[in-house]
This record gives structure tokens, C-alpha cells and sequence, in this order.
């Protein structure tokens, strides 16, 4: 397998040594038995990590972030119980090479997730669980045809990017991409790979007033925030990200969805949610106080116990494929 790097590489290394920050999380991320796999998939060698035990009652399939990969999930992963998770990098972040048989927009990714869940040879349909660009690859997914008993959205993108709260903001980075994109190689690179404008990113997305966890927060975007393939396809992604949202596949979605959303989200309001929730054919919305687009760092306890309690709810453990709850809706807190 090919591997990834940057030229900020040796930036982000001496970044994290001057900045030491114990993960906050570790404890349990060390308990957890996990498992490392590779499979073929649309020409990439996508690389993926099962978390749980086979015999699970539940399994999910989690779909990270743009420019994240699969340790960005681990924190959540980590508070659940009795759910076995598969747990990949997107092809052309963290260790998975891009694809080459598809292109790096959302109808490539969703083709990607579908084929990444055939290779697993489940005996059951999955729940299907996406963050942030990870929900609007999931929707496009599911709303396509993907078989699965739920869908779990976490800091879903329930409208337009360039149009959210922090719209200027927005306008910016996806400059900052073209810009990337357009210069020189070397040039391009280092701009993309670029540790001063990665703590920006964070600084602009953290809430928490923890020191600890602003620190480590800090050090895994500085750490995995720019395992990229190269800067074509991050570009391509980056377009993706921007230019669906989840609301466009609603109408298609019809099997229990959770939404958990962020009451500062600085990518999409809480106003929004509710719409996207009002649209989905059979949903539930829980807005997490205190926290940003950041759930999956900040509060994954709060994310966890929210999909148990879905998960629970809603009967879905060891359910057989083809036997979906009756819809009902419950009405945002």
C-alpha cells in the first residue's frame, strides 16, 4: 500500500511534540478489541478498522469527516456498547489510496460505501453512521438504494455549506482550496498541508474551554488532518462537501434516522436541522448543548448513549435485512 504524506509533515511532528496532549479518551479506546483490514474497492485500497466483537447484536458502518479519517470517530466508537463498528478511511485520506474507478464526488463515495459494505459479506444489514461530509455520503447512499436498517447522522450537513452561519468563513476556505489547487505543486502543497491555517480550522471549530481537550483537539487535526493522497482529489472532495447536503436526499430516505445535532454548529443551525428532520419521511433530532461541529471530540459520550438509546428504541440489534421498524416520528426536544 502506497503511503501518504505531505511536505508539513515534519511541521505537524514538531508541532505535537512542543504541545504534548494525553488523550482524553484513552482508557477506553485501549479496551476496545479492534481489528485492521484492507479490501479493494473501485481501484482503492481502502483501509479500514473493526471495533467490537463478531458477535455483536448491532454493526455499524462509520463514515468520517472531510480531510478526517478514521481516528476522528474512534472517541465515540469507544462509549458504545455491545456494537461491533467498521470503521473506514475514505478513499484518499488516512491510509486508503484514492479510487480509479470513480470519481471524488458524492455519487463516487456513495458508490464506494455501497461496495465497501458488499466486500464485508455481512450476514445482516448494517446501521449506517456518518459525520459531518460523511452524512451527505451516507444520504446519497441510503436515498441511492443502500440497504440498511437506520441511518445516523452526526453534525449533519442539512443545508448548504456556503451558506451557513458562518457563510465568510466558508467563502474563504473554499478559496483556500482553489488556491491550493492552482498553485505550483510544492507551493500547493505546503499551503494545503499548512499547520498554521489547520489550527485556524480548529480554533474556528472548538468550543470546549478545557485546556486539555482544546490541546488534543489541536494535536489530532495537526496529526490527521492532512493525510491526503494529493491535492486533486482533495480539491474534488472538498467541491463534494460543498455542494450537496443532506436535505437534497431526504425525500428518498426512508428508514429510521437519527439526527444529532450541535447547538453552535458552525456549519449548520439548529433552524436547519429542524427542517432537514421536518423532510425526513421517519425521524428523530436531539440538539447536543455546548458543543460545535466538533460532537465526535467533545462530547461522544453524549453522541454514544443518543445512538444506544436510538438503537434500543427502535428494536434494531440482530434484526433480520428486510424486516424495518413501522415508521414513527418523535418530536424534537
Amino acid at each position: 500500500m502506497q503511503a501518504l504524506t505531505v511536505p508539513s509533515k515534519g511541521v505537524a511532528a514538531a508541532y505535537n511534540q512542543s504541545m504534548p496532549a494525553p488523550n482524553p479518551y484513552a482508557t477506553l479506546v485501549a479496551a476496545m478489541p479492534v481489528r485492521e483490514d484492507t479490501v479493494e474497492v473501485l481501484g482503492s485500497s481502502t483501509r479500514y478498522w473493526t471495533y467490537g466483537a463478531v458477535d455483536a447484536p448491532v454493526t455499524i458502518i462509520a463514515v468520517h469527516g472531510f480531510r478526517g479519517e478514521h481516528h476522528g470517530l474512534e472517541a465515540v466508537i469507544a462509549h458504545l456498547h455491545d456494537i461491533r463498528v467498521f470503521n473506514p478511511d475514505l478513499p484518499g485520506f488516512g491510509e486508503s489510496t484514492p479510487m480509479t474507478q470513480a470519481e471524488e464526488d458524492v455519487d463516487g463515495y456513495a458508490r464506494w460505501l455501497g461496495l465497501f459494505i458488499e466486500s464485508l459479506g455481512l450476514a445482516q444489514q448494517p446501521i449506517i453512521l456518518g459525520h459531518s461530509f460523511g452524512s451527505i455520503v451516507t444520504s446519497a447512499a441510503v436515498a441511492g438504494g443502500l440497504g440498511t436498517t437506520a441511518l445516523i447522522l452526526v453534525n449533519p450537513i442539512a443545508a448548504p455549506a456556503l451558506q451557513g452561519p458562518k457563510a465568510f468563513v466558508s467563502g474563504l476556505t473554499a478559496f483556500y482550496y482553489r488556491l491550493g489547487a492552482a498553485l505550483p505543486n510544492r507551493v500547493g502543497y505546503a499551503l494545503l498541508g499548512s499547520s498554521l491555517i489547520t489550527r485556524f480550522v480548529t480554533v474556528q471549530m472548538a468550543i470546549t474551554r478545557d485546556p486539555g481537550l482544546r490541546r488534543w483537539i489541536h494535536q489530532q487535526h495537526t496529526t490527521y488532518f492532512s493525510r491526503f493522497a494529493n491535492r486533486d482529489m482533495l480539491s474534488d472532495a472538498f467541491r463534494a462537501s460543498t455542494v450537496h447536503w443532506v436535505a437534497e436526499y431526504a425525500a428518498d430516505i426512508h428508514v429510521p434516522t437519527l439526527l444529532i445535532a450541535a447547538d453552535q454548529d458552525q456549519i449548520t443551525t439548529v433552524a436547519d436541522e429542524q427542517k432537514l428532520a421536518d423532510a425526513l419521511p421517519d425521524s428523530e433530532l436531539h440538539v447536543i448543548e455546548g458543543v460545535g461541529h466538533l460532537i465526535h471530540y467533545e462530547k461522544p459520550a453524549e453522541a454514544a448513549a443518543l445512538i444506544e438509546s436510538f438503537v434500543t428504541e427502535r428494536g434494531l440489534g440482530a434484526q433480520v435485512p428486510g424486516t424495518a421498524q413501522k415508521p414513527r416520528r418523535k418530536p424534537a426536544p
